[in-house]
């Protein structure tokens, strides 16, 4: 391809020499671009043109994958500038260059030195300059140019998602589509025909065609039948230059499947079977199979097995087994050899799901006729019936007949039976049986109170065949008998007011009876007819089984009797009549008025001196709260007085402060102090109250014959010696503290300590001159005074 350019090309001369291919024809040819020039003429002066430019190629073509030994020539650069002298440097930079594409720098030959792939890169894109080789001046501005790779038919087509799995129903029509595949050729598909892809089918005929251009597989026959062949492996090729001669191919396989329609009808392989039964079989359990045939798969070969006719159909039944499509035939009824040896069946195998397209290939159903024969086999007793229930009186002696069961032999043979129990529970030894008979005897006294009913189970077997049981339960009831006397229903707590009435009903009493209907209600009640009429109560039979107690007259006493006792009789309607006595506990209460009962008690008879019960227990409050505080008086008295000794296992030091300001003349509890505030007082040695001396070994201190001169100093001298001589003391050190008063002070002593001791002199005549608010306390200190004197 070449393309002219007038104003886009730099101002460099360049001679783009190419090879032209066409179809496999290579032409090379070299053009080359001169600068237009003026020439001299004498005499005048020079003038320089802007150059013009000429037909410039700026695309060259290269063919892609190519195998020669050397370099393959691309084409050829060439600048006017380029006088033949080697001044001129040809310089390549882009795409490739270097690597790819190189150049002879002096004659700008362009060569391919690799193999190269259109379909990894279509063109490449390079730049060519002439500078001066001396002085690396650019001769020219630097021009752009293509090289193109060539398409040559080097890529075979391609399936990229095959091999494929289809499927296409049975029996289509001809031409259904089936599926379409498609290759791709990675060639130019706009050069020549190596793109070009046409497919055709390499095995798979006559069933399957393709459509040359859209590779649309379809069905080529009729009717394709699945139970003829299922599976069939389909090659379709793809070839490129439109299929001519030459051109590259890929090929897929394709496989089809046919799937299944309901187009074949099931069919039994017999028309009649046979079908042995023993008659032993159980009710319910399956006694054999049968199964028609069916060629589709799938849903479309699901069948219903039903029984249309025959003399077995009330005797047998028949399901279908989805999984197996079989019929199972099951018996309804028990099988008797010795009554019905055959049975006759007519059974219908059909189709569930129909496809009304080829419902003229039906009908879509079979029929086969069973016959079943039952087999004779050795059967165990049957006994009469399949269950008894047998009665006996209580209290009956042991080996009493209670009853009888009966069975024989169902086989033709009719061989003898023996009876037993299975003795598998304790009550079944209760009973006995006779092995030849089946008469069952009790073998205990039994009682209908205790045990109403027993259950037991009879065996019977063969004489000649002892393996061959047979079973059947036994109930056996025990019937009632009068032997139970009637009692009363409960404890009863009868109660009659003090203000009652004659013939008022005070309590209504009702009995039971552990025997049943017939041996106890109705019940009759009566006073005992041994004692004298009872003049305080009375009796009398409501008939409905309860009776009612009466008093017989008014007001009863507790101060005179708080308790009565009434005997009753009460006796049954059994055959023959028992009875019983019970006596009765009657206690005379106070009552309100409307009835009510007040108390029975006797601590109770304060009320009727007008208290209430509501005062009695105010009254009871008020003394214990009475009693709470004395308790508590007393507790605090006692929490504040602390022992002068501590104990004696304490041995520490210890100080012990006395702080009690004295309790006056009548305070006895404490030590003594008067001996010490009046030294004159002190007569003898007084002993520590809250220590017991001992009088054998302590040393008796003699007190000084003129106690009067006695100082207070001395005293305290004498006390401290006192205390070390002690031998009772604690062993540790105490304290004592002495605080005396003293002799010499003009006013006196105001304590009355001393007054215990010494009299008085004071003069209280001073008091009736204060006037007469001092009156009462002068005559008060007159009495004293008087007293005294006298």
């Amino acid at each position: 391809m070449r393309i002219t350019s007038t104003s886009c090309i730099c101002p460099v001369l360049v001679c783009l020499c190419f090879v032209q291919r066409c179809y496999g024809a290579a032409h090379h040819g070299s053009i080359k671009v001169t600068r237009n020039q003026t020439k001299h003429i004498e005499g005048e002066t020079e003038v320089h043109h802007r150059p013009k430019r000429g037909w410039v190629w700026n695309q060259f073509f290269v063919l892609e994958e190519h195998l020669g030994p050397d370099p393959q020539y691309v084409g050829k650069l060439h600048s006017n500038s380029d006088k033949g002298d080697g001044s001129v440097k040809y310089i390549l930079t882009g795409e490739g260059a270097g690597t790819i594409f190189i150049i002879d720098d002096t004659t700008g030959d362009i060569h391919s030195t690799k193999s190269l792939d259109r379909e990894q890169k279509t063109h490449y894109v390079l730049h060519a300059q002439a500078i001066d080789r001396r002085t690396n001046k650019p001769l020219e501005p630097e021009s752009e140019f293509i090289i193109k790779v060539q398409d040559i038919n080097d890529n075979a087509p391609k399936f990229t998602d095959g091999p494929y799995v289809v499927t296409v129903p049975e029996m289509s029509e001809m031409g259904t589509s089936v599926l379409q595949v498609t290759a791709t050729d990675a060639d130019d598909p706009t050069y020549g025909n190596s793109a070009r892809v046409v497919y055709s089918i390499l095995q798979g005929q006559p069933y399957f065609s393709v459509d040359p251009k859209t590779g649309v597989i379809r069905t080529a026959l009729h009717n394709m039948d699945r139970e003829a062949r299922e599976h069939y492996s389909v090659v379709i090729q793809a070839k490129d230059m439109a299929g001519q001669v030459g051109g590259l191919s890929g090929s897929t396989t394709v496989n089809i499947t046919l799937t299944d329609v309901n187009d074949n009808p099931p069919r039994f392989p017999q028309k009649h079977y046979q079908l042995y039964v023993p008659e032993s079989a159980q009710i319910g359990s399956p006694v054999g199979k049968i199964k028609a045939n069916d060629a589709d798969a799938g849903s479309n070969a699901d069948m219903k097995y039903t029984i249309i006719n025959g003399d077995g159909s009330g005797v047998f039944s028949i399901s279908t087994d989805k999984e197996t499509r079989e019929g199972i035939i099951s018996l309804k009824k028990p099988l008797n050899y010795e009554k019905k040896k055959s049975y006759t069946l007519n059974i219908e195998g059909a189709n569930t799901h129909l496809d009304f397209r080829f419902s003229h290939l039906g009908p879509f159903k079979d029929v086969t006729m069973l016959k079943i024969i039952v087999g004779d086999v050795d059967e165990p007793p049957l006994f009469s019936m399949p269950s008894y229930v047998m009665e006996v009186y209580e209290n009956t002696k042991i080996g009493t007949v209670v009853g009888t069961v009966a069975a024989q032999d169902p086989d033709s043979a009719n061989s003898l039976v023996r009876y037993f129990i299975d003795h598998n529970r304790e009550e079944d030894m209760y009973f006995i049986i006779d092995a030849t008979t089946g008469t069952i005897k009790t073998a205990k006294i039994f009682d209908r109170e205790e045990t109403p009913w027993y259950n037991i189970t009879v065996a019977a077997s063969e004489i000649d065949n002892p393996g061959l049981l047979s079973h059947v339960p036994v109930d056996i009831r025990i019937l009632d008998v009068n032997d139970n006397p009637p009692e009363l229903a409960r404890e009863y707590d009868i109660v009659v007011c003090e203000n009652a009435k004659p013939g008022q009903v005070i309590q209504t009493i009702s009995a039971t009876d552990k025997d049943n209907s017939a041996n106890g209600p109705r019940f009759h009640y009566s006073l005992d007819e041994r004692l004298s009429l009872n003049p305080n109560f009375t009796l009398r039979d409501n008939e409905d089984n309860t009776a009612s107690i009466l008093t017989r007259r008014r007001r009863f006493s507790r101060t005179v009797q708080d308790v009565y006792y009434l005997p009753i009789v009460i006796s049954d309607s059994g055959i023959p009549s028992l009875s019983s006595s019970s006596t009765l506990m009657i206690r005379v209460c106070a009552c309100e008025g409307d009835g009510r009962v007040r108390t029975c008690h006797a601590e109770a008879f304060l009320s009727s001196a007008g208290l209430s019960t509501g005062a009695l227990i105010a009254i009871l409050l008020c003394v214990i709260i009475l009693l709470a505080i004395v308790v508590l008086f007393i507790t605090l008295r006692r929490s504040k007085k602390e022992p002068l000794i501590i104990s004696e296992e304490d041995v520490r030091e210890n100080v012990v402060t006395y702080d009690d300001e004295g309790g006056g003349e009548e305070d006895t509890e404490a030590f003594d102090i008067t001996a010490l505030r009046n030294p004159s007082a002190a007569e003898e040695l007084k002993y520590r109250r809250d220590v017991h001396p001992d009088v054998k070994h302590t040393p008796r201190y003699q007190p000084s014959s003129n106690l009067n001169s006695v100082d207070v100093r001395e005293f305290i001298k004498q006390r401290l010696a006192e205390a070390d001589l002690d031998p009772s003391v604690p062993p540790y050190d105490s304290l004592q503290t002495y605080a005396y008063e003293g002799q010499k002070s003009e006013a006196g002593s105001i304590s009355s300590l001393d007054s215990a001791t010494t009299q008085s002199d004071q003069d209280y005549n001073y008091l009736g001159d204060w006037g007469p608010k001092f009156k009462k306390l002068s005559e008060l200190y007159g009495e004293i005074e008087s007293e005294r004197t006298t």
